[in-house]
């Protein structure tokens, strides 16, 4: 959590960059990072600001930026830096991601959403050929370059934080000489180019129908096939595959206009990177799922075995590795992390009411059903941004109390515990065809952080098991009127 000297920080890098102070601080949307963003404004001077405890990782992005800014590629222009505060300054390119566009359209893939990637995927070519020219990879933070060792932390992330609490047996000897062999086949690609290492779409801008591209500090060289591996793959972009060889396929044409590329060989590389990308990617969601116990990271693992699974039966992994393959079909026929079946759910008599409310202005609200139960939270530990001017009249339903309780309160953490233990009642309740349950939510005064809670909680359960739900937030005729 970053202190108040840090906005006081920022304040001032503004004011030194735009001449005037801001009038407005806010913070944004927490990204998976302990970075810290804040978007800074007065009149029309607006800029991002960012908080980095990390010097060099700081030093990389902006670097990064200003070497790929001179030549005019889509990244965001540095405004101002005080790496002393571990501040800086850089454009606003507004909050529309990539990601927004699948969430609109999560059940189909419309030719609109085609051509935005092909933009993507074109800018993408620029930035890893044309960017790479001069680059200083001096500063690259941890490695200059993805090479074996870098390989072998995402294998070894894989294997401690994935395979091992999977409970899949696996034979050590094996998987190491697997490991190996991979990591042999996939350093015999050309690697002479900038791999911006996180390539998806929740680091891709939309402004006015064009891509920009964020959060390329762990950017180091490369090959290229493994930034469009994780663009294409990306476990919850679901892109079907017919429009994912036409993707490739429309990258190569650019890439082929800026450097010699075979396209065969190319393509001989291209599903080990994507075999490797996924298995770092069930490193980081087994870490983050299974021992931080984060839901969000748990609910994606079905859709990155998903691309695994797609790419086992279609033979596209382009060595034999037997011990890898062999853990991975386990996994998936397991169906140990298939999401529930939402049509027990949705066919079921189960009906659930989640309720915010204020200790203040009621009791405890009564359960309906007459059977008694149920659950009451009670949210008043958690710092309540209630008490500061600039959230007094807002509610747990707006942007900016969301990012206050992401950022400065540990509504996270209280959330996943109550999603565990919400859904194994769920559950149970679903099998001995219980037909009533009720959640309630309390804070203070029913308007910020209870609100919140009961929305994330009540989005959480239609996503998973696509119940019956009723939401009511008991104190909304009065938020704003007593604040």
């Amino acid at each position: 959590m970053a202190s108040p000297k840090t906005e006081w920080a920022l304040a001032e890098l503004f004011e030194s960059w735009a001449g005037v102070p801001p009038d407005l601080i806010l913070p944004l949307a927490p990204s998976g990072s302990d970075r810290i963003y804040y978007r800074l404004q007065k009149n029309d001077k607006v800029a991002i600001g960012t908080y980095s405890p990390h010097a060099k990782e700081s030093l990389a992005f902006l670097n990064f930026s200003k070497h790929f800014h001179e030549r005019k590629l889509p990244v965001p222009a540095i405004y101002a830096e005080n790496l002393d505060a571990k501040v800086y300054l850089q454009e606003d390119l507004g909050s529309t991601t990539l990601y927004s566009f699948l969430l609109q359209n999560q059940h189909h893939f419309p030719d609109s959403l085609v051509q935005l990637y092909k933009k993507v995927v074109e800018k993408l070519a620029h930035l890893q050929i044309n960017g790479s020219k001069e680059l200083q990879y001096t500063y690259c933070f941890p490695k200059e370059s993805f090479d074996r060792e870098s390989m072998f932390w995402d294998f070894n992330y894989f294997k401690y934080h994935f395979l091992l609490p999977s409970q899949v047996g696996f034979d050590e000897v094996a998987l190491e000489k697997d490991f190996h062999q991979l990591a042999d086949f996939l350093l015999q690609a050309d690697n002479e180019y900038f791999m911006f290492r996180d390539f998806q779409s929740r680091n891709i801008l939309i402004r006015n129908g064009n891509p920009y591209f964020i959060d390329y500090q762990g950017g180091r060289k490369g090959a290229l096939q493994y930034d469009l591996a994780s663009l294409l793959y990306q476990a919850k972009a679901n892109i079907p595959n017919d429009i994912r060889e036409s993707l490739i396929q429309h990258y190569l044409d650019t890439a082929s206009q800026l450097t010699n590329i075979d396209r065969d060989s190319f393509l001989s590389y291209f599903y080990g990177y994507v075999l490797m990308r996924n298995i770092q990617v069930l490193g980081a969601y087994g870490y983050r799922g299974i021992y931080e116990r984060k839901a969000h990271f748990l609910l994606s693992i079905p859709y990155g075995l998903k691309n695994i699974q797609w790419l086992l039966e279609e033979g596209k992994i382009p060595i034999a590795l037997p011990e890898i393959t062999r853990c991975l079909q386990a996994i998936i026929k397991s169906q140990k992390y298939d999401p529930y079946d939402k049509s027990k759910g949705e066919n079921s008599l189960l009906k659930v009411f989640v309720n915010s409310f204020s200790y203040h202005k009621r009791q405890i609200p009564v359960e309906s059903s007459g059977n008694g139960g149920g659950f009451v939270f009670d949210c008043r530990f958690l710092h309540n941004p209630g008490r500061y001017e600039p959230y007094k009249k807002l509610s747990g339903k707006d942007e900016s109390v969301i990012n206050f309780l992401k950022h400065f309160s540990d509504m996270e953490p209280f959330l996943n515990n109550v999603y565990r233990i919400v859904d194994a009642a769920v559950e149970n309740y679903l099998e001995r065809s219980f037909t009533h349950l009720e959640i309630n939510f309390g804070c203070t005064g029913g308007q910020h952080r209870s609100v919140y809670a009961a929305d994330q909680l009540t989005a959480h359960l239609k996503d998973k098991y696509g119940i019956d739900i009723t939401l009511n937030h008991l104190e909304q005729s009065n938020w704003s009127k007593e604040n």
